[in-house]
């Protein structure tokens, strides 16, 4: 370990030292020695637990993990964002100590949080995110490390997922990782040399702000041709809804008239049926997709892409297209033997990569 860290045996025992009196690892047993002392082995101590949240754009998401990050306690419940941070966050709080109660935690050793909006992570707080009115610049940290009395982090919520991806998904030891999550929005966490890239100022990897050539469609950070105004979640059933309008889909239409809205439940529906014109939306935000990550495959050259977000449960016809324009259009030497695959963590992706966040705060070697 001291050759690992490039640091001295004593420096070594000193930090260990210090996280035995925190209780945050134990010795677990002794083993045979080779002369000396007798070594030890060192383990994360039984009792630590960790509260991961994840906030989306219609739901909060709250977990309790121990110190590996397995999940002990896990609840969803629906909410939007849009009504503010007080009762958001008073919402994912309560529910966070339903769960503490539930297991008979007195206090969580650290807090993570992910946000659907840019993050400033040194300062805890969110900038001017395009669907979080109210938001900007409320100390979301701050607030939960005093609700909670341990300490607490927040990130972009496509970041936390990520991380959550790569300790329990199919990312396993990636060290050059895009998660791209196509929900409500369209965001991209980037793990390069094994660690979360953030960018200068945190916002690497929004790709759902690069702008497409063939659209003209409103988005809501105030500009045109955005790729999440051309697909995520509300552009979907906007689009939906034009085409059971117009009359070019019957099928999306009953189901209009049977809800009374369309959403992309429905239009996946539709579009697992064989109906044309939901198959042609689907291929249509998929293609763009593609074509965004395309450059970004290029550029980056990573060596596994992870899809991940609501939209990802449309239809295979989604992952076929994005992995066709993305082999056709990205050079052949980053393409060759680059897998695209959907999650398979689900639900709990984002609060395990929360919860993995504060962990590393709480374990951040002492030098």
């Amino acid at each position: 370990m001291a050759e690992h860290f490039d640091v001295s045996r004593s420096a070594i025992a000193a930090e260990v030292g210090r996280l035995i009196g925190l209780r945050l690892v134990e010795e677990v047993e002794p083993v045979a020695s080779r002369g000396g002392r007798r070594p030890a082995i060192i383990d994360l101590a039984g009792g630590v637990r960790f509260v991961g949240i994840a906030i989306g754009a219609t739901s909060v998401s709250a977990a309790v993990t121990d110190g590996c990050l397995q999940v002990l306690a896990f609840e969803r419940l629906q909410c939007d964002v849009r009504q503010g941070p007080e009762p958001v966050l008073e919402l994912a709080t309560e529910l966070s100590r339903k769960l503490l109660r539930q297991l008979g935690v007195q206090q969580p050793l650290g807090v993570g949080v992910g946000v659907p909006g840019p993050v400033d992570f040194s300062r805890g707080i969110l900038v001017s995110p395009p669907i979080m009115p109210g938001w900007g610049g409320y100390p979301v940290r701050d607030f939960l490390a005093q609700e909670f009395g341990c300490p607490a982090v927040m990130d972009n919520d496509v970041n936390v997922m990520a991380l959550g991806e790569q300790h329990a998904g199919v990312a396993g030891k990636a060290e050059n990782l895009l998660f791209v999550k196509i929900g409500t929005g369209i965001g991209c966490g980037i793990v390069a040399n094994g660690d979360l890239y953030r960018g200068m100022n945190g916002c690497a990897g929004d790709m759902g702000h690069v702008p497409i050539a063939d659209s003209e469609a409103h988005c809501g950070c105030g500009n045109t041709g955005c790729l999440e105004a051309s697909f995520s979640g509300a552009a979907l059933s906007r689009d939906a809804l034009a085409a059971a309008r117009s009359g070019s889909s019957p099928l999306l239409w009953e189901l209009l008239d049977r809800h009374g809205t369309l959403t992309a439940v429905e239009v996946g529906r539709a579009a697992r049926a064989g109906d044309a014109a939901s198959v042609k939306l689907v291929r249509d935000g998929g293609r763009r997709v593609g074509q965004v990550l395309a450059g970004v495959v290029s550029f980056f050259n990573p060596e596994l892409i992870v899809l991940g977000g609501g939209l990802t449960l449309l239809s295979h016809v989604l992952l076929a297209e994005i992995r066709a324009v993305i082999y056709r259009r990205s050079l052949p030497l980053a393409t060759r033997s680059l897998p695209i695959m959907v999650s398979q963590v689900g639900q709990q992706g984002g609060v395990i990569g929360a919860a993995r966040l504060v962990s590393e705060e709480v374990y951040r070697f002492s030098r």
